[in-house]
């Protein structure tokens, strides 16, 4: 089992750039950052707040790191066109020396895309745009030229060079539907989810339906899940951190308890575990604090 921080884009580029380093001397796996242009709301109306944009600070990232693996959880093909993106994670790719993870997705902040006015279309629609983009993403890894004559991504005789450090430059796919399933089991390396023990359960029998689906083997797709983990000692205030947090998508308990969690994720065939630093608190201390803290008592047993 593996183990990766994720920092909230509304952190200064200090923290991250401090956390990423910190991160990398104690031995975490990699670093996920997210992509999106604001902090989500329920009502889908802009919302203030810092938020930098993902894959500049990867390439920050990139170039004072050594090791870690770094990536983007997720990029929406809502706003980057296929190509564009494909050269900006080849481009990192090559800063930080074959490190770098393409993470992709279909996109569903509702409030970003009504602030600026991008088309965020019907869950049916937005599938099958990431079934083309995720095409030729994959494809400019390792064609010398790429065509594609779709309804909403065009390529013709596109050049392709340079080719990743890493051959191929992983693509990995945050979902867990049935649809985007298939087109993840079709084109990615990597499969990522939100989720408890019982949650991930119930999304790892979906992938495994649709890696049969498309004829690929479950067993050679790298899996990472995240949930925000809570570190509660009494059982009484455990009760109520659950009963505030988002259902499904939070450990709450004591390190041993969180161990036992972590390894139960590893019986259902999760590599990599990914946590969040969303709810670890106001400053960079207490989040410095939350991370130090789970290294040394849950994944240190891994």
């Amino acid at each position: 089992m593996k183990f990766s921080v994720w920092p909230s884009n509304g952190r200064s580029w200090e923290e991250t750039s401090s956390l990423a380093q910190r991160a990398e001397a104690q031995g975490w796996h990699g670093l996920w950052y997210p992509d999106h242009l604001m902090p989500n709301t329920e009502d889908g109306e802009p919302a203030d707040g810092e938020a930098h944009e993902c894959w500049s600070i990867l390439a920050g990232l990139a170039a004072v790191t050594e090791r870690i693996r770094l990536g983007s959880l997720v990029s929406p093909v809502t706003f980057h066109h296929p190509v564009v993106l494909a050269k900006r994670a080849i481009s990192v790719d090559h800063i930080s020396n074959g490190r770098a993870v393409l993470g992709i997705g279909a996109g569903w902040q509702v409030n970003e895309h009504r602030a600026t006015g991008v088309e965020l279309p019907p869950l049916g629609e937005r599938v099958r745009r990431f079934q083309e983009a995720i095409e030729i993403i994959s494809r400019m890894r390792t064609e010398k030229r790429v065509s594609n004559d779709g309804t909403w991504f065009t390529a013709t005789n596109l050049p392709a060079d340079p080719k990743p450090v890493a051959v191929p430059m992983p693509i990995i796919v945050g979902t867990s539907g049935p649809r985007m399933s298939r087109a993840t089991a079709r084109w990615a390396d990597e499969w990522n989810t939100w989720g408890d023990v019982d949650t991930l359960r119930q999304k790892t029998e979906v992938f495994d339906t649709a890696c049969a689906a498309v004829g690929r083997d479950p067993k050679t797709v790298w899996r990472s899940a995240q949930a925000m983990i809570f570190f509660v000692d009494d059982a009484e205030r455990a009760a109520k951190v659950l009963a505030r947090a988002p259902a499904g998508r939070v450990l709450v308990g004591s390190s041993e308890f969180l161990v036992e969690q972590i390894g139960r994720y590893a019986e259902l065939g999760v590599d990599e575990f990914i946590m969040p630093d969303f709810n670890f608190g106001g400053t960079e201390s207490e989040r410095v604090e939350a991370f130090d803290r789970f290294w040394s008592e849950v994944a240190a047993q891994f």
